[in-house]
């Protein structure tokens, strides 16, 4: 799918008739499914960023009837936070004709569903992906899923929390060695990761808490806290477990910065 900055200057350089234009304009538009979805098919076109659907909460049904209204005008689309139940509805029904891209970390996991043989784009930009303990690997996922359908790569390193921070130095060296243009900091327990990585680079870092942790502060709380309230300059936090704005987000970044370098 083109963004629109492209149509506009294939008709501004005659390359495409005014009808073309306004034909792929019109993609712009919300489709309506059962139970009152809404779709917002023009994302794509005005952002950059491709359609996304949240999986945990709706029924396994419902999501089918999405997935196939979705793919009769898409080669691409993102699934997060899909669970056995779905996975299971998903691979029975859209294996013979697309090609399924899943995660290879534990349930909840992120679904790419793709038509056969499709391209992703070559990416011309980086991004840095850290995890703080393995449990954060599935949010991780969900970065690199969405930044791939963007354009973007990602350098990811796992497990460098701060139990043993003398692991991080490393990761960091070899990131700014590939220049990467952001880096996302997924974490849970106190949440402190995002903040010394802040405080070492000289990029954006997007911090994710994650829900893992025990009792008081547990559930992702505290690291959101900790994440809010850091005095490294330079560090932004999204919402508990959302890789998929971190992603998305990191990637915008980065095509953003490399742009502005050409």
């Amino acid at each position: 799918m083109r963004d629109i900055e492209t149509i506009l200057k294939q008709l501004k350089e005659g390359e495409i008739s005014l009808e073309d234009a306004k034909a792929e304009i019109n993609l712009f538009s919300l489709e309506f499914i059962e139970d009152g979805v809404k779709l917002d098919l023009g994302r794509h076109l005005r952002k950059g960023i491709p359609e996304v659907i949240y999986a945990e909460k709706k029924s396994p049904e419902l999501l089918i009837s999405i997935i196939q209204k979705i793919m009769i005008d898409k080669s691409a689309i993102l699934l997060s936070r899909v669970l056995s139940k779905h996975l299971d509805l998903i691979r029975e029904n859209f294996t013979e004709k697309f090609d399924l891209h899943i995660t290879p970390s534990f349930e909840p996991y992120t679904v790419t569903i793709t038509s056969k043989n499709y391209q992703f784009g070559s990416p011309s930009c980086n991004i840095g992906l850290l995890t703080a303990g393995t449990s954060d690997i599935p949010i991780a996922e969900e970065v690199k899923a969405i930044a791939r359908l963007m354009g973007v790569s990602t350098i990811q390193f796992n497990d460098v929390g701060i139990a043993g921070v003398h692991r991080l130095i490393p990761p960091l060296k070899e990131m700014i060695k590939q220049n990467v243009k952001a880096i996302v900091a997924v974490a849970g327990m106190e949440g402190a990761l995002p903040a010394i990585v802040s405080s070492l680079v000289n990029v954006p870092v997007i911090g994710v808490p994650a829900s893992t942790g025990y009792g008081y502060g547990g559930k992702g709380e505290a690291a959101l806290m900790t994440m809010l309230q850091t005095c490294s300059p330079g560090l932004v936090v999204v919402n508990i477990d959302n890789g998929i704005n971190a992603g998305a987000t990191a990637a915008l970044i980065a095509k953003q910065s490399n742009s502005d370098n050409q």
